[in-house]
């Protein structure tokens, strides 16, 4: 569970029901022809943009922003000396008896048992990553078009509620209600937007560059095998993948 993307989504909606709270009955702030303007307005706008496939699985790709298990670069540089000092006394098929869990790490060794050349090994990994990148942007894209979109449905709602409120004037009554609309459709629209599409669209993003940057890692690592590096080589270049004080607390370690 990632408890920066839970905790801000919450406290965001928190101190603004808070403030809603201050200003008197909250359900004047609930108007039912603003949510279908804009939440059902702007769902119905997003799909346009994509296929049926991509829009709908939006909502597996969104629970990343919650729920995302990654591998630390750390663990993986411990994994690839280990399998590297294996391969070294025993060959590339001393490898089939290690315990890979990272899938992409698994797919990599597999490929180095088969003896497939470094060319090959290389663009296999390269593919898998450049394909990887392209889902996780179609992702990522599906909710940047849901910010894009929402404020301007809001302002659409806006420009409906005003219109109504225009052309009842002689009613007195009618114009609160129009009123209502026009001005809880923008809020309706800004919410979607900056509260919940775009922070969700940032945090796929960090989520993608994360597991490139593992991936690169990794393929780093097998080729650096495969060409029968040290293994105390190999860890040396591989923290390079981690941060300055990171490198810095291994260094003394070691």
């Amino acid at each position: 569970m990632d408890l920066a993307t839970l905790i801000g989504l919450i406290g965001a909606f928190a101190f603004v029901i808070m403030a809603m709270v201050q200003g008197g009955d909250v359900m004047i702030f609930v108007n039912i022809e603003s949510v279908l303007i804009v939440l059902a307005g702007s769902l119905f706008v997003v799909m346009m943009k994509f296929n049926m496939k991509q829009f709908f699985g939006a909502v597996k790709i969104a629970t990343k922003a919650f729920m995302f298990k990654l591998d630390k670069p750390e663990e993986l540089i411990d994994q690839s000396v280990t399998m590297a000092d294996a391969a070294r006394k025993g060959g590339f098929l001393a490898l089939e008896e290690a315990e890979v869990n990272n899938s992409f790490m698994k797919k990599a060794v597999d490929l180095l048992v088969d003896g497939h050349d470094a060319e090959v090994v290389r663009d296999a990994l390269a593919k898998d990553i450049g394909l990887t990148a392209e889902r996780h942007a179609a992702g990522i894209d599906i909710f940047r078009k849901l910010g894009e979109v929402a404020p301007a449905m809001g302002m659409i709602g806006t420009l409906i509620g005003l219109v109504a409120m225009l052309n009842n004037m002689d009613d007195p009554k009618t114009i609160g209600p129009a009123m209502a609309v026009a001005l809880l459709t923008t809020l309706y629209g800004a919410v979607i937007a900056n509260m919940v599409a775009l922070p969700i669209a940032d945090k796929l993003e960090l989520r993608m560059q994360e597991e490139m940057l593992n991936r690169r890692l990794i393929m780093d690592a097998v080729l650096a095998i495969q060409d029968g590096q040290n293994p105390r080589v190999i860890e040396g270049f591989l923290k390079n993948y981690l941060n300055e004080k990171k490198r810095a607390i291994d260094t003394t370690e070691d």
